[in-house]
């Protein structure tokens, strides 16, 4: 899907920026954007450098914010040096508010659901699929073995019928979780709302919603400003790449971007 404006040169974008800083945003998804994807969900931090640059980041910038799958409790852990951080888990269904974690009205209530699920998936499914439970939402990673991707998929979407439950597809994995209206699109439409200027950066299907966002923000105010960065992986094929007004290549590169746009700022610190 195509933007309506001229294609965005990365100068312009860092530009417009800086001259609008305090309402300006920069918005990343975890996995796969600011930290490596792994077999292994908990044993995942930042790439080398991530951290710093948020930091520096939120102290030029009105807003700088987390938005992930992954629980609230564990993005906490991982960014506890960034303090005006912004932290949304579980997309949106919980939130960081000085420094406590908050569920959304209504969330909680499918926590015993979603805890029948995860014991179905780890008595039902082979035991090569790894059942994470995250008490709100359930994720069947099938990395150890791709070939179980029909297997898995089939599974969740009979679980999902049968409970009334959502599915998320993503990087070999596929999330069930409840039907609440939250997902990345709507973090980032809210969130965005006082701002002239956000950035988004993200790898996985899920985050073609807040591209999405931030076009509709787009056509509706010609004067704000949506900035897209795809991270590029052959997992998700060219689908989100295709969307974005620029692309690199791994995680470990989001830091030397972000360093780029901190120069751009007048006597900001060094990064990098």
């Amino acid at each position: 899907m195509a933007t309506s404006r001229a294609p965005l040169r990365f100068t312009e974008a860092v530009h417009a920026t800086v001259s609008e800083s305090t309402k300006s945003g920069f918005f990343f998804d975890f996995d796969g954007t600011i930290a490596p994807i792994m077999r292994d969900p908990a044993a995942v931090f930042p790439v080398a450098g991530a951290v710093e640059r948020l930091r520096l980041l939120s102290g030029l910038v009105g807003r700088v914010a987390i938005v992930s799958a992954r629980p609230a409790a564990f993005l906490c852990e991982r960014f506890a040096a960034v303090p005006r951080l912004s932290l949304f888990g579980l997309y949106g269904m919980q939130t960081v508010v000085d420094g406590r974690v908050r569920t959304e009205a209504g969330a909680g209530a499918w926590a015993p659901v979603i805890g029948r699920v995860a014991a179905d998936a780890a008595r039902e499914l082979p035991g090569e699929v790894l059942v994470e439970d995250k008490a709100l939402l359930v994720a069947l990673h099938y990395r150890a073995a791709p070939s179980l991707r029909g297997a898995v998929e089939r599974w969740a979407s009979a679980k999902a019928a049968e409970l009334g439950l959502r599915e998320q597809y993503g990087r070999m994995v596929v999330e069930l979780r409840p039907p609440i209206e939250s997902d990345k699109g709507t973090i980032v439409e809210r969130e965005t709302e006082t701002l002239a200027r956000a950035w988004y950066f993200g790898d996985d299907l899920s985050d073609g919603r807040a591209f999405d966002a931030l076009r509709g923000r787009e056509a509706r105010d010609p004067a704000f400003l949506g900035v897209r960065v795809a991270v590029a992986n052959r997992e998700t094929g060219d689908e989100l790449a295709r969307r974005a007004d620029f692309t690199i290549d791994a995680p470990e590169d989001t830091p030397a971007m972000l360093d780029h746009v901190i120069r751009a700022f007048p006597a900001a610190p060094y990064a990098g």
